[in-house]
């Protein structure tokens, strides 16, 4: 018996693994350690890195409330599930706590903050001459989808969220067309087979589908020129080299041989390189002396637009929490880059679950340590 037993869970670990809802049950629910589970491709450390200098004297939170109680800022930080936490004031690092292990070479995934990375990488198709503008119909470089009734779809509409596709978001339904991305090994067929539940245009609805559908483009689109390069070798020149990374990092895909890029989560770096990403937006694309994504873009990345089903909240895979300007790239169980262009913030919060934490307010109320002179 104790022989069979071990053997008996390798071969049930092994089922498990072989299909969608198997390896949904296995692995569910995401967490932290989720860029181990899935084949990726490399995005290397940049051969020139940029390295943030750190503040002479910290300045962050002394206390915070737990459960009625007033503790140290960073044991609140670690009870709320949190493994990094990083601000950075005017490029320069001003606080910085790790835990559960965690230091700053330690690679984290994204989640859903990659969306807003595709985002950016739209913005510098258009510029490179791949994509001619947002309006350009979706089907011009995916026109297996007109069979499904995507022609009235442009690009705009899906980085709007408001393309009108047909996408379970449930991320506790193994059926669900969420759970199928994330655990499946045919994303592009499955996007593919995307259809519409109502007309595009109309009504803002968050979808991961809509993400992925912007990641086959971006790879058409390079196609179409007789471009050959992964997605991530695209993100890796135009953007991850280019900001100084400075640790080996990597985008989940869906298989190991001919996989492609989940576009809608799973790039996988520390906090530090994902503040690049953040002190990016906030130098409006510029980044030592080079504009790697249009001003213009950034702009209206982070300005709300409610024409055309639009909401005051999202715009261009970013999410627009404050009516006075800052942003976040946003991901599930608590990952956000957080922009504050008014006071020159960016601020990375990265871990486990939101443990009921609020951390959009909790950004909000630590900004006066930080807030610039008016």
């Amino acid at each position: 018996m104790r022989i069979l037993r071990p053997i008996a869970l390798l071969v049930l670990a092994l089922l498990l693994d072989g299909c969608t809802v198997g390896r949904f049950v296995k692995w569910n629910f995401a967490d932290r350690r989720d860029h181990k589970k899935f084949p990726t491709r490399p995005l290397p450390a940049s051969p020139e890195p940029f390295q943030y200098p750190v503040a002479a004297k910290e300045i962050g939170p002394r206390t915070a409330n737990y459960k009625g109680e007033q503790i140290p800022f960073d044991t609140w930080l670690e009870k709320h599930k949190t493994t990094a936490f990083l601000v950075i004031r005017r490029d320069t690092i001003v606080y910085e706590r790790y835990f559960k292990g965690y230091d700053e070479a330690h690679v984290h995934p994204s989640f859903s903050m990659a969306k807003s990375v595709v985002s950016m990488l739209i913005g510098t198709a258009i510029a490179d001459g791949l994509i001619r503008d947002v309006q350009q119909p979706i089907t011009d470089f995916i026109p297996e989808l007109k069979a499904n009734g995507f022609e009235g779809v442009t690009i705009e509409h899906v980085l709007q969220m408001t393309s009108g596709i047909d996408f379970n978001e449930s991320y506790v339904n193994p059926f669900g067309t969420v759970a199928k991305f994330y655990y499946g090994r045919q994303l592009e067929k499955y996007t593919l087979k995307l259809k519409l539940k109502r007309p595009p245009g109309t009504k803002w609805e968050y979808v991961s589908g809509d993400t992925q559908l912007l990641g086959l483009l971006l790879i058409r689109a390079l196609r179409a020129k007789g471009d050959q390069r992964t997605l991530t070798e695209y993100l890796n020149d135009r953007l991850w080299r280019p900001l100084g990374m400075e640790h080996a990092s990597s985008w989940s895909i869906d298989k190991k041989k001919d996989g492609i890029e989940k576009a809608f989560c799973c790039i996988n770096a520390p906090a530090r390189d994902f503040a690049k990403l953040g002190s990016l937006f906030l130098h409006k694309g510029e980044w030592r002396g080079r504009q790697l994504v249009p001003q213009a873009w950034v702009e209206t990345s982070t300005q709300a637009d409610t024409a055309n089903g639009g909401v005051t909240h999202y715009r261009y895979q970013w999410w627009l929490p404050f009516p006075d300007g800052p942003f976040n790239a946003e991901g599930i169980l608590g990952q956000f880059i957080h922009v504050d262009p008014a006071n020159q913030l960016v601020i990375v919060r990265l871990g486990g679950g939101y443990a009921g934490v609020p951390w959009e307010r909790v950004f909000r109320e630590i900004t006066p340590l930080y807030a610039l002179p008016r």
